[in-house]
């Protein structure tokens, strides 16, 4: 009997176990538990990941004790199907759970459609079973007066465990299994190509035990007062804080409903089980939860009367999701969301409607909603982020006339007068605070874009982060001198991490496309090289991109640094620091790492070649047909009109990169064939660690005991992109550092 464990992630009071055991007994055959990690889901993270692998390992183990079979595969290449299919077709039985929110429900279907295998669906999410109420509901009132003589007759009912089959599954596998013994949550997170920007939240622990503890915390402390308390953000301790827990079923929905009946908490047992399974009810029958067109008629109706109205600002997906609109509220909840991984859900509902009027219409509202939504928080991708998000654009909910500017019929709820009913200070100052209680500082050596990509996401954090760079401006290889760029020459977006990030720029104007004429010359020949690749520079020049990361930011220019300190005694600069990260040329960093430091020996052995650049300005355009080109059998490598980028100046500019430092200039009308014009002016630099060959297969270099990381474009990938997420990976190192008082998660927020 095969068991796909996805989102009820415990060993108890679990249907869908409890099917396959079962069915296992009576056929008498093993059950196998299987569970998986995929960087191809969407939003994967290292938040999300260790959450759910530290509710992974504890099941594991609760299985394993009672006989039970628990493998955990993980997928680290965003292409790869995994192993399912194949354990499907071994499979008496392919028992999955009920869980209607995408894509997940798909992919079950896709396996079921295509496998002879029997897949049978159990809803171990509801008390009232999905499948058992036979319409969507489009109001509350209308969902609790059908169901609430089921709610009341089960509410009360003891769960029956049933016993495991008498067979442990001992089968053999060909593909990679986690083993406990050997990795840890941590461990795994870093050796994957996920999001490592997003930083795990050490008071919220992944498992059954930590959701129970907390659980029992507010059952004693703030249940009584939960309809009093309720609708107070400024107060966390005023509600469950349950939500990631449920979602990923590490604590029975059953139990919580049965001992709340017990203590008479109604307005607590009328969100958890009427609002919490109107949702599941909207999204069971709802074709696609993320189309406007699962609105009621009259929402869709008033949305679209009033999607071309003007909005008074817009915002890109960095501004918001880094809290830059200026609204105090709402860059206060947007903060929870980012680094604490929750949002109170009466703030919720004005956080969510505030980007009707920010974004450029409906639709683009709903994708904002739902990509910071699921991005940020510990309970997003549930039935209740869809339910409460489509709240904010008319679901659950009846017209208010008369029509607004922008919002049109949909119910007003203006941050202003929310941040009225709270005490908006106090309620900042839980949100902004570290979700580390440990206060890291953290002091990073150079102020490239690896660099300041590892600040900018610790200090999205709020880690206490210094930079120190030696030149008096920021970039590093995204130098430019006199309005030239003299280093990278352009950037591509393949990686969906880093795309995200350029999408906004685009949109603010930090960056912009470049749709160069491409050649490849030689010999005096030209040749065009089509190309569909979409080719980035920033505006109006590439220092724009670093100038931008670092706004915010303590950059210490004209500092150099010589020496790190001893470790667990870093000092740079005579300020003390707890990790110290280095993004730095290989060379560089070897110099100032310890000489019994692992990560020095592996720093060293890697090459970084040279280049050259000539800017040369003429007093008018040359006679060439196309923007950039590859240049070949010439010591230049690279030749571009610096001048045909985006923003940049009329004076015709061109830069040649090459392998010699002289000569750079006759190789140039050489290569494309015309005579020699003497040019306005020239100028040279030197790049002596340019570019890495062979660069590294990892992200960055990461020494957890010392507490010390090095990073570059010289790791896994040799471009401006490598760059930025070798500091998300360095930043993302420093976030997953065990808390030393993360186990005392009931210590709240």
């Amino acid at each position: 009997m095969l068991y796909r464990m996805q989102h009820e992630m415990r060993a108890h009071e679990n249907a869908a176990l409890d099917v396959a055991c079962v069915v296992a007994r009576e056929l008498r055959l093993p059950v196998l538990v299987y569970q998986q990690c995929s960087a191809r889901d969407a939003y994967a993270s290292d938040r999300l990941w260790l959450f759910e692998l530290e509710g992974a390992r504890e099941v594991a183990q609760a299985l394993e004790t009672s006989g039970i079979r628990h493998i955990l595969h993980v997928s680290a290449h965003p292409e790869e199907d995994g192993p399912l299919r194949g354990l499907v077709e071994r499979a008496a039985l392919f028992v999955v759970e009920e869980f209607p929110v995408p894509p997940f429900a798909s992919r079950v279907g896709e396996i079921a459609n295509s496998s002879m295998t029997p897949v049978w669906a159990v809803d171990a999410r509801c008390v009232v079973p999905m499948t058992s109420v036979g319409q969507r509901h489009k109001r509350a009132f209308a969902f609790r007066r059908e169901v609430e003589a089921e709610f009341a007759r089960r509410v009360d009912l003891r769960w029956r465990e049933e016993a495991p089959p008498d067979k442990t599954f001992s089968g053999k596998f060909d593909f990679e299994c986690v083993d406990w013994l050997r990795e840890t949550p941590q461990d795994l997170c870093a050796q994957m190509p996920i999001d490592h920007g997003v930083g795990p939240v050490p008071h919220t622990i992944g498992g059954s035990e930590a959701g129970y503890a907390r659980w029992n915390e507010f059952r004693e402390h703030g249940l009584r007062a939960y309809a009093r308390r309720r609708n107070d953000a400024a107060r966390p301790d005023g509600v469950s804080r349950l939500s990631p827990y449920l979602h990923y079923g590490m604590v029975s929905p059953f139990r919580i409903a049965r001992e709340a009946a017990e203590d008479g908490a109604e307005k607590f047992l009328d969100e958890l089980l009427i609002w919490r399974e109107l949702a599941h009810n909207f999204c069971f029958h709802a074709r696609d939860p993320e189309r406007l067109g699962a609105l009621p008629d009259w929402a869709q109706t008033t949305l679209r009367q009033h999607a071309n109205d003007e909005r008074d600002e817009l915002f890109s997906w960095e501004q918001l999701a880094r809290g830059e609109t200026g609204d105090e509220l709402w860059d206060a909840a947007q903060a929870s969301l980012r680094i604490h991984g929750e949002l109170h859900n009466n703030v919720r509902m004005t956080w969510g409607k505030a980007l009707t009027g920010w974004t450029r219409d409906p639709a683009t509202a709903l994708r904002m909603l739902i990509d910071l939504n699921h991005r940020y928080a510990l309970d997003g991708r549930d039935p209740n982020s869809y339910g409460g998000l489509l709240w904010c654009l008319g679901l659950f909910d009846r017209p208010f006339p008369p029509a607004r500017p922008v919002e049109g019929e949909l119910r007003a709820r203006p941050t202003a007068s929310h941040a009225e009913r709270i005490d908006l200070e106090r309620y900042r100052s839980i949100t902004f605070r570290p979700a580390r209680t440990d206060r890291l500082s953290v002091g990073i050596v150079g102020a490239g874009l690896a660099g300041l990509t590892a600040a900018r996401t610790l200090h999205d954090h709020a880690i206490d982060v210094r930079v120190y760079e030696r030149a008096p401006t920021p970039g590093g290889r995204l130098g430019a001198a006199r309005g030239a760029d003299t280093g990278a020459q352009y950037f591509t977006a393949r990686d969906p991490r880093f795309r995200r990030y350029v999408d906004a720029w685009v949109e603010r104007g930090v960056v912009a496309e470049w749709p160069l004429r491409l050649a490849v010359v030689g010999g005096g020949s030209v040749r065009s090289k089509p190309s569909a690749e979409t080719r980035y520079v920033g505006t109006p020049d590439m220092a724009a991109v670093a100038r931008h990361l670092a706004h915010d930011i303590d950059v210490r220019y004209g500092v150099e640094i010589n020496s790190i300190g001893d470790v667990g005694r870093f000092e740079l600069a005579g300020t003390r620091h707890d990790v110290v990260l280095l993004a730095l040329p290989p060379a560089d960093a070897a110099a100032l790492l310890p000489v019994d430091a692992p990560l020095r020996t592996t720093a060293a052995a890697v090459v970084m070649d040279p280049s050259w650049a000539v800017t040369a300005v003429f007093d008018g355009p040359l006679p060439l047909d196309f923007d950039g080109a590859f240049v070949e059998d010439s010591p230049l490598t690279w030749i571009a009109r610096d001048s045909a980028k985006p923003g940049r100046g009329d004076e015709e500019t061109w830069m040649l990169h090459g392998t010699t430092e002289h000569g750079l200039l006759e190789a140039f009308f050489a290569a494309v064939g015309l005579e020699p014009v003497e040019p306005l002016s020239t100028d040279r630099t030197a790049w002596p660690h340019a570019i890495a060959p062979d660069p590294l297969e990892v992200e960055c270099l990461w020494d957890a005991e010392r507490r010390l990381g090095v990073g570059g474009d010289w790791c896994a990938r040799s471009r401006v992109e490598g760059a930025f997420l070798s500091g998300q990976a360095l930043a993302g190192s420093v976030l997953r550092l065990p808390c030393a008082t993360e186990a005392k998660q009931l210590d709240l927020i």
